[in-house]
């Protein structure tokens, strides 16, 4: 029995792209206002509705500059630093809504941007995500079509919504005033036992901090004198953290703290796992010619082949490769390698292959006792 057909919606006509851009052609000294702020925080305040009134800016200490601003015309006047304004408008903006609002049988557009939210609707480009279509109907909830960077995604409304959510709590992270550096190397196993839990946000608040002070400690004399068992340690940060980017699906973050890992560490045991993991963020984004090399550099320097050989069998599969495919399936089950997306990728090759596959399975299975000559 075939699926009920969906029907869609194209958003073209209530996609807010450019918005910001055309907001600021019409307001006096806008780009004076978005250096002191920060561009995105001065979206994210349009966004919220905050009016703001004034800035008392402190060149010596722009954190701690004032901003007079109140929420929509009619709101109480408030007066925060910048740092304390910016965190009020990621609380603002990241605080869970309401479910979104039910479709209507036959949706029109303004029962469309109630579905997905205005404030939504304004984020998206803000972020760089462009809005497509509305999928709906056939007794299967809303979904969303979007463009992620290079690729093309389908999100349910509240799936679109926790994107956004962490988008603005990774930029409200990243506009905090530096403090001075600190290694504990205590957060490197509060970091694992929250990754462990599926905990990724603890991950990144335990550790995000860490990578810029550290790419300019390790060039140091003091850095270059760590000796071999603290080096590691950082270098298993990393590649902790940079898991914990891939899972949130900040993959650009992860590859910048994956490479700065495998930079410092190539001689330690923990290389292995790193070259996995950059491999695997390079299969997310759909780069699997890049990942190649740097799955098979991270079998050969030890990495998992349970959680290294699917990658790996992905890439080929997609490059069309399906005898190398195949060949990386058999060995990532023998390492212990289970899961329904291998059995899938498993059918997917053997159709390819089709009678070859059999011919294939005779070759490399092993011989019995009556088997052999």
């Amino acid at each position: 029995m075939s699926a009920p057909s969906r029907d869609r919606y194209d958003l073209n006509e209530l996609r807010a792209d450019g918005w910001f851009e055309q907001l600021g052609e019409e307001i006096p000294e806008f780009e004076q206002l978005c250096q002191i702020v920060g561009r995105r925080f001065v979206a994210f305040s349009f966004v919220a509705s905050v009016r703001i009134s004034s800035i008392a800016y402190d060149p010596q200490a722009p954190h701690s500059s004032l901003i007079d601003f109140a929420f929509g015309d009619d709101g109480e006047p408030l007066r925060l630093s910048l740092s304390e304004f910016r965190e009020r408008l990621g609380a603002v903006l990241g605080a869970d809504d309401e479910a979104p609002e039910a479709l209507p049988p036959v949706p029109g557009i303004d029962s469309v941007r109630r579905h997905i939210g205005r404030r939504y609707i304004l984020l998206a480009p803000i972020f760089g995500i462009r809005l497509l279509q509305l999928n709906y109907g056939g007794e299967m909830e809303p979904t969303l079509t979007l463009e992620l960077g290079n690729s093309r995604e389908e999100l349910s409304v509240e799936g679109f919504r926790n994107i956004l959510h962490n988008a603005i709590r990774a930029e409200v992270a990243r506009s905090r005033p530096s403090a001075p550096f600190s290694i504990d190397f205590k957060k490197v196993g509060q970091a694992e036992a929250a990754n462990a839990r599926g905990d990724f946000d603890e991950t990144i608040a335990l550790l995000g901090a860490w990578p810029g002070p550290l790419s300019m400690f390790l060039r140091t004399a003091q850095g270059q004198a760590l000796g071999l068992n603290e080096r590691g340690k950082l270098v298993r940060a990393l590649g902790v953290l940079g898991e914990a980017y891939i899972e949130k699906d900040q993959l650009d973050w992860a590859e910048d703290v994956l490479r700065l890992g495998i930079q410092f560490g190539q001689e330690l045991p923990d290389s292995g796992r790193l070259f996995g993991l950059l491999g695997h963020s390079r299969v997310a984004a759909g780069r699997h010619g890049e990942a190649i090399g740097l799955l098979r550099r991270a079998l050969g320097l030890g990495g998992n082949p349970r959680q290294v050989l699917p990658d790996l069998a992905r890439c080929f599969a997609v490059r069309g490769r399906n005898v190398a495919a195949m060949a990386c399936l058999d060995q990532a089950r023998a390492a212990g390698a289970q899961s329904e997306e291998l059995d899938a990728l498993g059918r997917e090759v053997a159709q390819a292959l089709g009678p070859a596959h059999g011919r294939f399975q005779a070759l490399v299975e092993p011989k019995g006792p009556a088997g052999r000559t």
